[in-house]
């Protein structure tokens, strides 16, 4: 039997009360909810206990759910930070060693401005560099130890001059060219210069080995005073070298003297200064031909003729 279509409740007492009812309560839930909203219009804060009740139940519940939201946020952060860890640790190396290339730049920048700084700033009493260049190049390997200066002739340079370093000496000017020059360094075998100790008046030659080191030979031979670390420093004999300039230290004592290492090593210096000669009318007088000596007893003869007694005699 198909159900009928209409759903009145029909003549049933028990659904027309449930039907009834039903509509009471609505009705009435309605009306609360619309007292409680003017309620809540006219005084916000008479619902404050029952909104803390409220968040008090339902707290514990937001905690666990954040410590949830929390806990898998970390897992999968940690899980994306492990397999990124590669990439980023090669990144911050990169980085650290990009660092470290710069903070070294600027450290040798740092260090050729001090020796730029030490070269140019000059005690009163000395004399003034006839110029300042760089060293742009030596010799590799040989027994000649030879540098050479960008300047020459057209700047003021001559053979002879001093060249120092914010050091010590360097070498001196060998051969001159009109914009550059060569420099004989204190290592060449050829190269021999008056020095004494620093404290006190040893004096002696320093002469060079050829191998980037000195040999110190003392003038007064004997009790051999030299110790290891003194510093040997220009004598000013022979007018080349103004005195008091650095020149090595002796690193090992010998029978006459000892061996030192140069203060001014050409192979870290990048500037150098050429001095004028410190006493040219000296350097001049010992260049200049010797005449040669009359004879006691013997009177000079007029004019240029000598006689031949005198001729035997000059040349017993």
């Amino acid at each position: 039997m198909a159900p009928p279509s209409s759903r009145r409740s029909g003549f049933s007492k028990k659904a027309q009360f449930s039907v009834f009812t039903g509509y009471l309560l609505a009705g009435a839930g309605a009306l609360l909810g619309f007292g409680l909203l003017l309620l809540s219009l006219w005084q916000p804060a008479a619902f404050a206990p029952l909104r803390g009740a409220a968040g008090d139940v339902i707290a514990p519940a937001g905690e666990v759910t954040a410590a949830t939201r929390t806990g898998g946020q970390g897992f999968f952060a940690g899980i994306g930070g492990y397999f990124r860890a590669g990439s980023q640790n090669a990144a911050l190396r990169e980085e650290i060693e990009l660092a470290r290339i710069r903070l070294a730049e600027v450290e040798a920048v740092r260090a050729e401005n001090r020796r730029l700084r030490a070269l140019l700033d000059l005690r009163a009493d000395e004399a003034k560099p006839v110029a300042t260049a760089r060293l742009v190049g030596s010799t590799a390997a040989s027994g000649r130890r030879l540098a050479f200066l960008g300047v020459g002739r057209s700047d003021g340079v001559t053979p002879g001059m001093p060249v120092v370093s914010e050091r010590g000496v360097v070498g001196r000017v060998l051969e001159t060219g009109r914009n550059s020059a060569r420099v004989l360094l204190l290592t060449d075998s050829e190269s021999v210069l008056p020095v004494r100790r620093a404290k006190g008046d040893v004096v002696a030659f320093a002469e060079g080995r050829g191998d980037g080191l000195l040999r110190v030979r003392l003038v007064n031979l004997g009790i051999n005073p030299l110790k290891v670390g003194d510093l040997m420093v220009t004598s000013g004999a022979g007018g080349y070298y103004r005195p008091g300039v650095a020149v090595a230290i002796i690193s090992k004592i010998t029978p006459d003297g000892g061996i030192a290492r140069l203060v001014a090593e050409p192979s870290a210096t990048n500037f150098v200064a050429v001095e004028p000669i410190h006493q040219p009318d000296a350097v001049a007088a010992l260049r200049a031909p010797r005449a040669p000596l009359e004879p006691e007893g013997e009177p000079a003869q007029a004019g240029n003729e000598a006689s031949p007694a005198a001729s035997a005699e000059d040349r017993r």
